[in-house]
């Protein structure tokens, strides 16, 4: 059902109406068909490409930009905002949002559009977390055109509508805390209880900072156990429900390398994979300031103290389904970290190691990995589970598929250079179901080509 955002009831102190920038020669270039089905959106392509392109409203509403601030890179930024995005309504209780459709009061002087790569990448980005089972925004459409805007050099214009939801995060908060507007933090956590949590009692604070201190560690913990890394965890970048939001530099670790970066203005390697866990706490903090006018400081800090308690319950769970490992068994935890450190130290793929844990056959690591892999056995003759059962599970969370850089920049070489998106439409199938086979698919799991080695992702990726 199409209806009015719940977000307008918060008054316009929160957002900014704004109007969507035509574009030229929009074209839709893929629709996620199962969520238009889920949302149940009974409309035709042509529709809903009207809508996805910004050139009718979704039902009567008028598109709203919101504002926030942000801890950017550490540093506070105190009005940051909605510049490139905008939200256009409601269907079936999720908000939808168009990423790249013009310039808002929050656009800071930039052209408040998106490029295809970009979209491209975010689109494909959030049905593979999806698949994951990794809390995410969700994509429905993707929309480019002829209308030009420049980066390094001119690109095509192109939208992603981004269906959540809720769109809030921490910076909403931080906003209006650091203007000491302390009615409007209140304003916000009551809506954010009412409808997002509405199992935690009205004006029950502590437990809404709960919530968002365990949702978040779970979000965390699973990036990690996948190997995702996601390039800006800026606190205008975390949701308040715990989604992955804002794709950007992401991407998927290759190589298993701990420090790695996938940011290249990152110069710091402050979002590095291995720091993601520690940023998201400091990110915690920062929203526990916010929520000093609600929650007893002292209290705050004791719910920030289940943030590490809960992800390594979680980041330890997916391990162990990951190895095939039901039984407890006090050496797991060295058991698996020396199999990650053998991977670092022989520079082995991350997801093609993981999956092939699970083959029937004699692994083909290498001899460095012998040793490894007696302990290994030994550690499985333990598990009551039969063999087919653990591989099975394995299955299920060790991805065959994962969108690897090349492979979105295929797809995206193709579609800038050719305007052909058939390879958008192969990769959409792959990660919608990383985890099956895939027969005659099987290339899509090697490793980067040569010409990939050395691929760049900045924020304006």
């Amino acid at each position: 059902m199409i209806g009015s955002l719940k977000y307008l009831s918060l008054g316009d102190d929160y957002f900014a109406q704004v109007e969507t920038k035509k574009l030229e020669n929009s074209k839709l270039v893929h629709v996620n068909q199962s969520l238009k089905k889920d949302l149940n959106l009974d409309m035709s392509d042509e529709n809903l490409l009207s809508i996805c392109s910004g050139e009718k409203k979704l039902g009567d509403v008028n598109p709203i930009s919101t504002v926030y601030a942000g801890h950017q890179f550490g540093y506070f930024v105190p009005q940051l905002g909605d510049g490139r995005s905008c939200l256009i309504g409601e269907i079936s209780n999720y908000e939808v949002s168009l990423k790249g459709a013009g310039t808002s009061p929050f656009s800071r002087g930039a052209d408040g559009r998106a490029v295809l790569r970009s979209s491209i990448r975010e689109y494909l980005c959030s049905i593979a977390m999806e698949a994951l089972n990794i809390p995410t925004t969700k994509a429905l459409a993707l929309v480019t055109s002829d209308t030009g805007v420049y980066r390094e050099h001119l690109e095509n214009a192109s939208i992603v509508t981004r269906v959540a939801e809720s769109h809030i995060r921490f910076g909403h908060f931080e906003f209006f805390a650091a203007r000491g507007q302390t009615e409007n933090v209140k304003k916000l956590a009551d809506f954010v209880i009412t409808h997002y949590l509405p199992h935690v009692d009205q004006e029950n604070y502590l437990e809404l900072f709960k919530e968002v201190v365990r949702s978040t560690a779970l979000m965390i913990a699973r990036w990690q156990g996948q190997g995702f890394a996601h390039g800006v965890m800026n606190t205008d970048n975390m949701s308040i429900l715990g989604l992955t939001i804002d794709y950007g530099p992401f991407s998927f670790m290759e190589t298993y390398n701990p420090g790695f970066i996938c940011n290249h203005s990152d110069t710091q390697g402050r979002y590095s994979f291995e720091k993601q866990p520690s940023v998201a706490l400091w990110n915690l903090h920062r929203l526990a300031d916010a929520f000093k006018s609600l929650v007893d400081e002292t209290q705050l800090k004791e719910a920030i103290a289940e943030y590490e308690p809960s992800l390594v319950k979680e980041y330890s769970s997916l391990m162990k389904r990951k190895f095939g490992l039901l039984e407890a068994n006090d050496e797991d935890n060295s058991l698996i970290n020396e199999f990650l450190e053998l991977l670092y130290t022989n520079k082995k793929d991350y997801h093609r190691s993981m999956r092939q844990l699970s083959s029937k056959s004699e692994h083909t690591l290498g001899n460095n990995f012998d040793s490894w892999f007696v302990r290994y056995k030994a550690r499985l003759e333990k598990e009551t589970s039969k063999m087919n059962q653990r591989v099975t599970m394995m299955h299920k969370v060790n991805p065959k598929y994962v969108l690897r850089n090349y492979l979105a920049e295929v797809a995206i070489r193709k579609a800038e250079d050719l305007n052909e998106y058939d390879e958008i439409e192969t990769l959409f199938q792959l990660l919608k179901k990383p985890f099956d086979s895939h027969e005659g698919y099987e290339s899509y799991d090697s490793e980067p080509p040569e010409w990939a080695q050395n691929l760049e992702l900045s924020c304006s990726s």
